[in-house]
C-alpha cells in the first residue's frame, strides 16, 4: 500500500494561505473591519494564528491580499462592462440606469461589501484608498463615453450620479442596521425597493432630458 502524504499545516502551504485569505471576508462579514486581528482571522480559518506571521510579511499585508484579489465594483456593475464595451458614446442613459440599479441590488444582498464601505469612510487605510479608486476607474470608463453624448449641455452628471450613489450607500446602511423608515420608506420590502428603483430611473431620464 502507498503511504499516504502528509497534508499537515505546514506542509500545505497553499491551502493555508488561501484559507488565512478567504477567513478575512469571513471576519468583515461577521465582525466589520474593527474585527480583522490575527487571533480572529485565524479562527475563523481554522488555523493557528502563528501561520499568519509565518506566510504574510503581518496582518495588515493578508488584509491587503484579500482586498486586492476582490473585484466589488467589476461584481456590483453586473452586465454593465459589456454595455460599455459596445457603446459609442450614444444612449448612455440605460448604461447608467443599469449601473445604479445593479449596484443597488448587488449592495443591499452583499454583507461583505457593505462593511467595506464602512470602512472606507471610517478609516483613512492605503488599502481603503486603492478600493476608491477601482470605483473612480470603473466611474471614469462610464464617463467618457457619456461626454461625448452630452457635449455642449449643461449637464452634471458627475455630480449627479454621486448623490444617487450616496443615496443607494446611505439607504442601504440603514435599512440594515435599523427598523426605522427613511422619508416614510421601507426598503427592506419589495415595494420600498421598487420604489427607490423607480426614483433612481426617473431622476436619471430627467438629467438627460434636462434643456
Amino acid at each position: 500500500m502507498a503511504k499516504k502524504t502528509y497534508q499537515g499545516e505546514f506542509n500545505n502551504k497553499a491551502r493555508s494561505i488561501q484559507k488565512l485569505v478567504d477567513a478575512v471576508g469571513v471576519v468583515i462579514k461577521t465582525k466589520g473591519y474593527t474585527g480583522l486581528s490575527a487571533t480572529n482571522i485565524a479562527k475563523a480559518a481554522g488555523l493557528s494564528r502563528r501561520l499568519i506571521s509565518l506566510y504574510f510579511e503581518s496582518v495588515d499585508d493578508l488584509i491587503e491580499t484579500y482586498v486586492r484579489g476582490k473585484d466589488y465594483w467589476i461584481a456590483a456593475s453586473g452586465n454593465v462592462g459589456e454595455m460599455m464595451e459596445k457603446n459609442k458614446g450614444e444612449n448612455t442613459q440605460e448604461i447608467l440606469d443599469s449601473l445604479l440599479q445593479n449596484q443597488l441590488d448587488y449592495f443591499y444582498n452583499n454583507t461583505e461589501m457593505q462593511k467595506i464601505i464602512l470602512w472606507e469612510i471610517s478609516q483613512k487605510t492605503e488599502i481603503m484608498y486603492e478600493v476608491c479608486e477601482d470605483r473612480e476607474r470603473l466611474g471614469s470608463k462610464f464617463f467618457a463615453l457619456s461626454d461625448k453624448e452630452l457635449q455642449g449641455r449643461d449637464i452634471d452628471l458627475r455630480a449627479v450620479s454621486g448623490l444617487l450613489v450616496a443615496g443607494i450607500y446611505y439607504m442601504v446602511l440603514h435599512s440594515k442596521s435599523t427598523d426605522t423608515l427613511f422619508c416614510e420608506i421601507d426598503i427592506n420590502t419589495p415595494e420600498g425597493m421598487k420604489r427607490i428603483k423607480n426614483a433612481i430611473s426617473l431622476i436619471i431620464e430627467n438629467t438627460y432630458n434636462n434643456n
